[in-house]
């Protein structure tokens, strides 16, 4: 689903809906089994960083299936050159867009000079974006906060999004909370700071011309209801990894996709997992939470976590033993 215009928007006729890169989360097989649960939204890849792309084994890192269309890649980086490299490279492997990381707040990722430290360097960004932008014919965005440590007000964030978008970058999710770079791990980081809609909000109501998405809490349906209004889009970030059948109720609710058959995804899987190379567990590891809110789904979680492990296991019989205590006459007690 390539886009045919040069760096062309990412938006659509209807909100787009994303799910958010995390890393150790979504690898192929995660965003094979999401793809699954929502035909529509754009997905992702875990943050790649620019050196493990330049030294690495690439098709190991950038492959992926092309049931997985449309996926952006996230590059993590800070050298305008490295990144120009790296995004044609993931142009050339089939990705729809590019993602630069200006939002990740660990510590490895600061001692790297990329992340969320970058929005100290505005015109760094902008040194960035537009080297990609020459280099590649896809959509080249950018993933941020509203601010890190003090800086963490409407002007700061203003001026980091007039700076970038004067490249022509045109689409920016913005994380509706500052990130402290000490202090906080990358896990607090997504908690502790409060949510700011607000500042998100304001910024997409002056820069009426540019795609934005609100990335942030986004938990429920109503919460996505509340302020897709004020925005171009939302990305789910946690709540699709922990409870990834939301991702089925904002399918029906934006783009009227009737909700499938747990079951039925299940079994899909189990086909998927059949022309897989790796681990049985590397697969499940990502279908824990699919039943999350139903009996039954305590023994699912348990069965897909450590039957997995087996020496010569067949897929087929972990998932038909996990899903023999949703019949009747089980219990999750």
């Amino acid at each position: 689903m390539r886009k045919d215009t040069k760096n062309s928007s990412v938006n659509t006729k209807h909100p787009i809906l994303s799910v958010a890169p995390m890393i150790d989360w979504t690898d192929r097989h995660c965003r094979y089994f999401h793809r699954l649960l929502t035909p529509n939204a754009l997905l992702y890849t875990e943050m790649i960083t620019t050196g493990a792309i330049l030294n690495g084994n690439h098709d190991r890192l950038l492959g992926f299936s092309p049931e997985e269309h449309p996926v952006a890649l996230q590059l993590g980086g800070s050298d305008p050159a490295d990144l120009a490299t790296c995004a044609k490279i993931g142009e050339d492997y089939g990705y729809d867009h590019i993602n630069l990381n200006c939002g990740c707040p660990s510590d490895r990722v600061q001692k790297g000079k990329f992340g969320a430290c970058l929005m100290a360097e505005p015109q760094l960004v902008a040194d960035c974006i537009g080297a990609m932008r020459a280099t590649v014919s896809i959509p080249v965005t950018v993933k941020c906060r509203i601010g890190i440590d003090d800086s963490d007000d409407y002007p700061f964030l203003e001026n980091f999004i007039k700076t970038v978008s004067s490249t022509g970058c045109d689409t920016f999710i913005i994380h509706a909370r500052k990130a402290w770079l000490k202090g906080l791990s990358p896990k607090e980081n997504r908690e502790i700071p409060p949510l700011r809609y607000d500042i998100a909000a304001t910024i997409k109501k002056n820069f009426p011309q540019l795609t934005l998405i609100l990335n942030g809490g986004l938990t429920t349906l109503a919460q996505v209801t509340e302020n897709i209004g004020y925005f171009d889009g939302i990305m789910i970030g946690r709540e699709a990894y922990q409870n990834p059948y939301f991702l089925t109720a904002l399918e029906h609710h934006f783009f009227n996709i009737p909700q499938p058959d747990r079951m039925d995804i299940c079994h899909a899987m189990v086909d998927y997992i059949a022309r897989q190379d790796g681990s049985i567990h590397s697969v499940t590891r990502h279908m824990l939470g699919l039943f999350n809110g139903l009996r039954g789904a305590r023994h699912f979680r348990q069965v897909l976590s450590t039957d997995t492990h087996t020496p010569d296991i067949v897929a087929k019989d972990i998932m038909e033993k996990a899903l023999s205590y949703f019949e009747p006459g089980h219990s999750d007690n």
